[in-house]
């Protein structure tokens, strides 16, 4: 694909829930409402509320929790005292998505639009099912999740746009910060496959990495810092998040290697399935996107030279402040990730090239 250098700024502003509760961004959750089956350092704030509830409080609150069954896909609401909703949990999968503090993610150097979300997309110890609100490990988990501002999915997804600080761990790997897509090809140019692909997360990390296969990986040094859009996924999913990682492209206990072995290999509950033509192998376009909720892996086949093998992969946003469904992903065009519009509108709702090569989608 095509690239240029990025410029991407994942911003805030430090608003409260409240005032912020008009920008919800998943229609996912507005529908569970009713029962049925500047700167150029980029930063991402969020308001938080004061610890004032003692643990007898927090226990009192728990307790008055209400779990609704709903459909398309399966799923457990989980409504407060009000009726509000603070969780979806959806069968088969261990992606929540939990209500917070709101948040503000930006990118002026690309977009007008701004994701406003008090979605935070986390991952459960174990697959939800129907009635593990009554299981040991979910009450555990739920407490010390449920307004939880650590670092989730769609934080980590932000925290290697172009400028984002870096960040070392205790052993000195970098594992934050501005990421590249991939060096430059050789043979590329302007508009024509500026930049290699096939660059992992470990490539980015710059140390070997044994996968869930018991295969080790050694990076490539002329990689470091870079990763393709699989390569986002399966560092913010797996490496940051805790998923299981395969090395290759392959069904098993773990995220398989490629967007099209993500998509067709891997794990997760299908919210918009993969669906061909009759009689072919072309790959169509989902009549409908609303069963999209934020932390959702989206696939597409924009490259006509891969023929029906879906070739980008990124994770679901929720609504912009315009109302349009955004995504972010690690693009060729941005040289590393973005949910801005350099190369092509981030949105999956009008006739720009990912929207109209958008064939899939799934919850981890």
């Amino acid at each position: 694909m095509p690239v240029t250098r990025k410029s991407l700024l994942s911003g805030g502003l430090a608003v409260t829930l409240l005032a912020a509760s008009g920008y919800l961004t998943v229609q996912l959750r507005d529908r569970d409402r009713q029962p049925a089956a500047g700167s150029n350092a980029p930063l991402i704030t969020a308001a938080v509320p004061s610890p004032t509830a003692d643990a007898g409080t927090a226990r009192a609150a728990a307790a008055q929790y209400r779990y609704e069954r709903l459909a398309g896909p399966d799923r457990t609401v989980v409504r407060d005292a009000r009726g509000g909703v603070v969780a979806t949990l959806t069968d088969s999968a261990r992606t929540a998505v939990l209500a917070g503090p709101s948040r503000t993610f930006a990118e002026p150097g690309t977009t007008a639009a701004t994701v406003v979300t008090d979605s935070w997309v986390r991952l459960m110890p174990q697959a939800w099912k129907q009635g593990a609100e009554q299981e040991a490990w979910f009450r555990t988990w739920f407490q010390q999740a449920l307004g939880s501002t650590a670092d989730d999915v769609l934080a980590a997804a932000g925290q290697y746009v172009a400028g984002a600080p870096a960040e070392k761990d205790a052993k000195g790997v970098r594992f934050k910060g501005d990421a590249s897509f991939g060096p430059l090809n050789p043979s590329g140019s302007v508009g024509n496959d500026l930049r290699l692909e096939q660059t992992d997360f470990f490539d980015y990390l710059g140390v070997p990495y044994t996968f869930a296969d018991k295969v080790t990986r050694q990076p490539d040094k002329t990689r470091y810092g870079s990763f393709d859009c699989s390569g986002f996924v399966r560092m913010v999913y797996g490496y940051r998040s805790g998923y299981p990682l395969l090395s290759k492209d392959a069904a098993g206990p773990g995220l398989p290697r490629t967007a099209n072995g993500l998509a067709r290999l891997g794990p997760g509950v299908p919210v918009i399935p993969l669906t061909t033509a009759a009689g072919s192998e072309t790959t169509l376009r989902p009549a409908s996107i609303d069963p999209l909720q934020p932390g959702d892996l989206v696939f597409f086949e924009i490259d006509a030279r891969t023929g029906a093998r879906l070739d980008h992969t990124g994770i679901y946003l929720g609504l912009d402040t315009d109302g349009h469904p955004r995504y972010i992903s690690s693009r060729e065009e941005a040289d590393g990730p973005t949910f801005g519009d350099k190369g092509g509108t981030a949105r999956l709702d009008d006739n720009g090239m990912y929207a109209k090569g958008l064939r899939s989608a799934k919850r981890l």
